[in-house]
């Protein structure tokens, strides 16, 4: 099977698809805003992403998403359960972690069943 790079750059490709699985991973354009916006900004993403990819929320397989504070973590999860269809939850791993850009408080990774 052949692997298929969406806007491949020297360090990243926006998507990769391989054999029916697409990943992708997502920050906030605008990390000045709070955990509501940039996760809010992140889901945006995420759905245009997902359209690239032949997909949609409810076929979202796994996730992880990096936090740079827990004290936002109510917050994530409140704007996770208004974002996901019912029903559709994936897999999911939340790991504290200190991101490349300091005003980035979560990124998400997701692998998604591709159409």
């Amino acid at each position: 099977m052949e692997i298929k790079r969406i806007n491949p750059s020297p360090r990243w490709s926006d998507a990769t698809v391989y054999n029916g699985v697409g990943y992708f991973v997502e920050v906030a354009e605008d990390p000045s805003a709070d955990m509501a916006g940039q996760m809010q900004q992140v889901f945006a993403q995420a759905e245009d992403s997902l359209v690239t990819v032949n997909s949609d929320k409810s076929r979202i397989i796994s996730v992880t998403i990096y936090v740079t504070d827990f004290a936002n973590f109510d917050v994530l999860n409140q704007e996770w359960e208004k974002w996901l269809p019912e029903g559709c939850a994936p897999s999911r791993a939340c790991v504290k972690a200190e991101l490349a850009n300091p005003d980035y408080l979560v990124e998400i990774a997701f692998v998604v069943a591709a159409k």
